[in-house]
Parts: structure tokens; C-alpha cells; sequence
């Protein structure tokens, strides 16, 4: 018997034989809770986050809106934080999630931001 999160853990493991983030271009990983959004900027050869943004910030839970609007803020608020350190290529990686709303909306902020993957 293969629960909802068994499930998705088998896919995440899936996604992250085949993507890896080096320090040129890093891991874009998602994380999804119920209520909240949470996206890094991740170099996996040296295992380190080099930026994060999530919906939890200040100025993010300020905004009205619905969760995949503020998803779509939260992607173009790392896109700007990797500009900063002069990052403009990643590697998607939507944590076994389905690339559907708020997945969606955060790789589509991050796009408009000015990160390509």
C-alpha cells in the first residue's frame, strides 16, 4: 500500500537522480506545506543554499492574495536574490510535486524574474 507522501517521496527521489546543482547552475528545489511555499537556490557539489525565499517572508505575507499569486511573488523574489549574485541559469526541481498551481506559479515568477531552467 503506497500512501500520498510514499508516493511523492518515490518521485522526489526519481527527480533528484537526474538533476543536480553545481555552483554555476544550481538546484531550484520546491517545498510545498499546506499553507506556505518554501524555494532554494541549492549547489549540490559543495551541499550549500545559496539563496531562499518562501511565502513566509515579511513582505511576501504582507501581500493579499491567493496562495498561487504569492507563489508567483515568492519565485520572483529569488529570481531577484540570484541576479544579486549573478546567477541567471538553474535546474528545476519541483520536489515531486506536479508541475500544476503553485508549482507552477513559483517557476513562472522566477522566469519572469529573470532565471532560466
Amino acid at each position: 500500500m503506497s500512501t500520498k507522501v510514499n508516493r511523492r517521496q518515490k518521485i522526489r527521489y526519481r527527480i533528484r537522480k537526474k538533476s543536480v546543482g553545481s555552483s554555476q547552475k544550481p538546484r531550484l528545489s520546491v517545498f510545498r506545506s499546506n499553507s506556505d511555499i518554501y524555494v532554494q537556490l541549492i549547489d549540490d557539489a559543495n551541499g550549500v543554499t545559496l539563496a531562499a525565499a518562501s511565502s513566509r517572508d515579511k513582505d511576501i505575507q504582507a501581500q493579499k492574495g491567493t496562495k498561487s499569486e504569492k507563489s508567483k511573488l515568492v519565485g520572483a523574489a529569488l529570481a531577484t536574490k540570484a541576479k544579486n549574485l549573478g546567477i541567471t541559469t538553474c535546474v528545476f526541481d519541483r520536489g515531486g510535486y506536479l508541475y500544476h498551481g503553485r508549482v507552477k506559479s513559483v517557476a513562472d515568477g522566477a522566469r519572469e524574474g529573470g532565471l532560466q531552467f
